[in-house]
């Protein structure tokens, strides 16, 4: 059997994974560590909580000497880092806690891991970081001739590469943070390598895309859109929109999580992406359509909602992953297009507004802290 630690496996792409994981490998045991801040709900993994392959821990990966206990008590041999603060709004407002959760807690992970597995030796050890493609700073939107591509279409990147001489984001490109959110991931990022290059630390490291799907706390854009639709409010969409983001469905994400963590090479790096760049505005656009036409709206009836507010400080222009390193290795690629996927990621939030009232409310946060005050 293999005892793998999923760190904030009750948020957003955490929950997905341990889901995955937890139906596909029976034989192993799946360990959910999170600290159950805002963004991390256990309704998330309602189907799985009584898997008998299952188990929770509610615990802080900055706490060194609980994680140093928790990988002894459960005989560990893989971790997968997923925990994380990861919006740029918030970092803004408190680059403090992003420091500490996304650079101690890493550190504090990698530490308690290397004590626990180097006398054993590495062999049969992984240590997967998730880590996120803001962390490369911005693109251009254009060909340097001036040719500008409809990015409101999913292609390839060779696609891209020949018909506009596009740049993309790929594994040995320089680092270039912007934000504190991307900085303390940057660093965190640098971390992991570290302790494979001073110590032998079987690690990997993902740089994903922006993900999308069920059970992402609706602060993001999709969600926090979704609802504003569905209850006429205001959407806010900053600048003029023009921010071009690449798009990925979170359970393609949890495949690839899943395929790197078992055949991914050691001390490697892998972007995972979508091929599926889309500006702002045409998402919120694309978002309205849809919400109006299962609600039974005249199509297009809230495009009024649409407000321009005064742009992110350092917000980057284009974001787009280059994955074709993870298509060529190990034979990934996205499963859905993006209008699919938006469809199943509309329906969702319309078919469950008690998860999207229980998590605005913040009522079960109170729930989880007064189950787990005595733990």
């Amino acid at each position: 059997m293999k005892n793998i630690v999923v760190t904030g496996g009750a948020g957003f792409i955490g929950s997905h994974v341990v889901r995955l994981l937890v139906k596909k490998y029976p034989e192993y045991h799946i360990i959910n560590v999170d600290k159950l801040t805002y963004a991390g709900n256990l309704a998330n993994l309602k189907d799985v909580e009584d898997f008998p392959n299952y188990t929770f821990v509610k615990a802080d990966v900055c706490d060194y000497d609980r994680m140093c206990k928790l990988l002894r008590e459960h005989e560990v041999d893989g971790i997968i880092h997923l925990a994380a603060e990861s919006h740029v709004d918030r970092s803004i407002k408190d680059p403090f806690t992003f420091a500490r959760t996304n650079v101690l807690g890493t550190i504090t992970l990698l530490q308690a891991a290397k004590e626990y597995w180097q006398p054993q030796g590495w062999d049969g050890k992984r240590f997967y970081h998730i880590s996120t493609d803001e962390v490369y700073g911005a693109l251009e939107m254009t060909h340097p001739e001036g040719v500008r591509p409809p990015f409101s279409t999913r292609a390839s990147s060779v696609e891209h590469h020949e018909a506009y001489g596009l740049v993309f984001f790929t594994e040995d490109m320089k680092y270039q943070p912007h934000s504190p959110y991307s900085a303390s991931k940057a660093s965190s990022d640098h971390f992991v390598r570290a302790f494979h290059d001073t110590y032998g630390m079987p690690s990997i490291v993902t740089n994903c895309s922006n993900n999308y799907g069920p059970y992402q706390f609706p602060e993001k854009l999709i969600p926090l859109f979704i609802n504003n639709i569905k209850l006429r409010k205001a959407l806010p969409v900053y600048g003029k929109g023009e921010n071009v983001r690449d798009w990925l469905y979170v359970e393609d994400h949890a495949r690839a999580i899943d395929l790197i963590f078992h055949e991914g090479k050691v001390a490697d790096t892998y972007n995972i992406g979508g091929f599926n760049e889309w500006k702002n505005i045409d998402i919120i656009r694309v978002l309205i359509k849809t919400v109006d036409r299962l609600l039974g709206r005249r199509e297009g009836e809230d495009l009024n909602l649409i407000t321009y507010v005064t742009d992110r400080a350092g917000h980057d222009l284009r974001y787009a992953i280059d994955s074709s390193k993870l298509q060529k290795e190990l034979g990934w690629e996205p499963s859905l297009q993006f209008e699919e996927g938006i469809e199943k990621t509309v329906r969702w939030y319309l078919d469950n507004q008690a998860w999207m009232d229980n998590v605005t409310s913040g009522d079960y946060r109170k729930y989880y802290d007064d189950m787990y005050q005595n733990h």
